[in-house]
């Protein structure tokens, strides 16, 4: 039986206008999708009050973010140059 192809590359989203928000401001999808539902869950001010403040992409060295694209299991990043680093990640 073939997937549904649509279904599968579509987070489940609790909150979209808040998702929609986050990725306007550069967050990726992944981020983005767990921060609203996180916040659809719990409430927004409560989601608001954990975790801590992440360096901007742009402070990071080369080096940083190719292995944060390791990470992530991303592929095709080793000949990037920085700009392109930093726009593969936020919309992985």
């Amino acid at each position: 039986m073939p997937k549904n192809s649509n279904a599968d590359d579509q987070p489940s989203l609790k909150d979209q206008e808040l998702y929609e928000k986050l990725r306007d401001e550069g967050n990726s999808k992944e981020k983005a999708a767990r921060i609203s539902n996180a916040a659809a869950k719990k409430g927004r001010s409560e989601v608001g009050k954990k975790g801590g403040e992440s360096g901007s992409y742009e402070d990071w060295t080369v080096a940083d973010l190719k292995q944060r694209a390791k990470e992530l299991d991303l592929t095709g990043y080793s000949d990037k140059r920085k700009d392109e680093l930093i726009e593969m990640l936020r919309e992985h």
